[in-house]
């Protein structure tokens, strides 16, 4: 038996990147393709139909042009035979949802609801849902529910119940036509195999599903919203199988259009963050993954189901089958550095960067690593996109303290980036203190390999050494392992993940260790963000809410001062 392959697709916020993969973990060939949509979150595609403040969708035809570029894009790079590719696996942002008909058709394709914005794919980043999530928070707490503390005590307004729940609030009609509603990593699968099945990782953690007691009852259903009652057994009905399962095969049609051979393995869908954990090598506790880009997501294994604050959940089988799976997560991330850069940098910044021929990014960086900590005299909270975890609150917003005027631009940014590091060392804490043991850190996705000050910082501020991923695409990389599992050992793959990622998984030799007298200022720094984080996150000022609630009162009411 020759040489053997998968290949592996991550399913980003802006773009796909497909990576074919050898068995041995070997990157041979990968190709970005940006969705040419990108997030919808202004206007309708082909209409002027105008989007809400927290909208976020996404146009489904964008993730098949994926398997339509990417795939034929990465075996003509590489050479390789489409039939030495033994399987195929794909991980997505989640919770991105969408209606299908009874055909397993987006119901945004059909001439009558391409207008409506409820018809199209809900981004993981839809936040419009907040007004359900709450609702369904307090009944939940009211009725002493059995699954809210397995979710750190909230449900997301980013997860399926909410976003299914906003659909049927604003647009009823669509709701009734829809067949079922669809995380898209199980939509694409479905594209590619015919196969309708719905993997334990996105049902566990997204839609409140669990493996010994599925879903919430009828009855929690039923005080919801009586319409919500048979939800479960009507529009989220399907099997829900561990990952790795194989959901089924390539279809003719999918691979002719895909350039593989019909009949090979697709793995269940799986979600980005959590196809990481196997591709850094990952398959016991104690070790926590950060997938760091935009945002945060922290995976870490435990051997029993313990209960966190503001964890986005504990998922037997969610990451890894045979453990439980924890997630948390921070909701921005790279997305401040990125805010900061785009819109609060002084022009001279700009100018310098061009001149030396360097990104913004890295001057600011480079500035920034003069500094010791404390040295800026600046502390920040990083809410820019509200705080998911441990507070599970999108409604709260930034903060810095300690400007002066003689504040520079890169010890504003140095201090963007310790609000980030501190926002980690929070969820870890939690989790120490309830028992899943936290011994080092992995990192893996497009921060950690740009930014060096920025691991510096993570390492000083947990005083925990981090390892980092020696792949560029650690959660395509995943989930090209979760193909290899797919395949089955009798095709050239594997019994299980944890064999795969013994044998595939990889961090580079160059790791970032605390640094004992940095640590020392940092824990003083962190007291100080605790002291902040509380007293603004817990209710005892609620000034961020108040500034937001005016701020769309203004709004609607320039709004409809235009309109009239």
């Amino acid at each position: 038996m020759g040489k053997k392959y998968v290949i592996g697709i991550d399913y980003g916020t802006e773009s796909g990147r497909a990576v074919l993969v050898d068995l041995e973990g070997n990157e041979i060939a990968d190709h970005v393709t940006p969705y040419p949509h990108g997030v919808i979150d202004e206007v309708l595609p082909e209409s002027n139909v105008q989007l809400e403040p927290d909208w976020a969708l996404q146009h489904p035809g964008d993730y098949i042009d994926v398997l339509a570029t990417a795939v034929p894009a990465v075996l003509q790079k590489s050479g390789v035979n489409p039939a030495d590719v033994i399987g195929i696996g794909i991980d997505f942002t989640a919770c991105t949802m969408l209606p299908v008909d009874a055909s397993g058709e987006p119901l945004c394709f059909k001439p009558e609801f391409k207008h409506r914005p409820h018809s199209w794919v809900k981004l993981w980043k839809h936040h419009a849902a907040q007004d359900e999530a709450n609702l369904l928070n307090e009944i939940a707490a009211k009725r002493g529910e059995a699954f809210l503390p397995r979710y750190g005590g909230k449900i997301s307004s980013e997860w399926m119940i909410a976003k299914i729940w906003q659909i049927l609030n604003e647009a009823p009609d669509i709701y009734e036509q829809t067949d079922l509603f669809l995380e898209a990593t199980d939509w694409v699968v479905f594209k590619m195999t015919g196969q309708i099945v719905r993997n334990s990782c996105t049902a566990g953690y997204k839609s409140i599903w669990h493996k010994q007691e599925g879903y919430p009852s009828k009855e929690f259903f039923r005080a919801l919203d009586p319409r919500l009652e048979h939800l479960t057994e009507t529009k989220l009905r399907g099997p829900i199988v561990p990952l790795g399962t194989r959901a089924g095969v390539l279809t003719k049609e999918m691979a002719a259009m895909m350039g593989l051979l019909p009949g090979t393995a697709v793995a269940v869908g799986n979600v980005d963050a959590h196809a990481a954990v196997p591709g850094v090598g990952v398959v016991e506790p104690g070790k926590l993954v950060m997938a760091m880009g935009t945002s945060i997501c922290h995976m870490l294994l435990g051997t029993e189901e313990k209960y966190v604050e503001g964890m986005c959940g504990v998922v037997e089988d969610g990451i890894i089958p045979g453990y439980f799976g924890y997630e948390a997560g921070q909701s921005a991330v790279g997305d401040i550095f990125a805010w900061y850069v785009e819109q609060g940098v002084p022009a001279y910044v700009k100018e310098a960067a061009e001149k030396e021929g360097v990104s913004i990014h890295e001057w600011l960086e480079k500035r920034a690593s003069a500094y010791r900590p404390g040295e800026t005299g600046l502390l920040a909270l990083d809410w820019w996109n509200g705080n998911r975890s441990v507070l599970v609150d999108t409604d709260l917003t930034g903060l810095i303290v300690g400007y002066t005027l003689l504040t520079k631009p890169e010890e504003i940014y140095r201090a963007l980036l310790e609000a980030t590091a501190f926002g980690t060392r929070k969820i870890i804490d939690a989790f120490v203190e309830n028992g899943v043991k936290v011994d080092e850190l992995y990192a893996c996705g497009g921060l950690p390999q740009k930014n060096k000050l920025l691991m510096q910082i993570y390492a000083d501020v947990t005083n925990r050494e981090i390892k980092i991923a020696a792949s560029k695409q650690t959660p395509a990389v995943g989930a090209a392992m979760f193909a290899a599992v797919a395949a089955g050992k009798e095709n050239g793959g594997y019994e299980s993940i944890v064999e795969a990622a013994q044998k595939m998984g990889k961090v580079r030799e160059e790791t970032f260790k605390p640094i004992p007298e940095n640590v020392a200022i940092y824990d003083q720094l962190y007291r100080q963000y605790v002291k902040l984080h509380d007293y603004f996150g817990r209710g005892e000022n609620d000034v961020m809410k108040r500034l937001k609630h005016w701020k769309e009162t203004a709004r609607a009411a320039k709004e409809s001062m235009t309109l009239s």
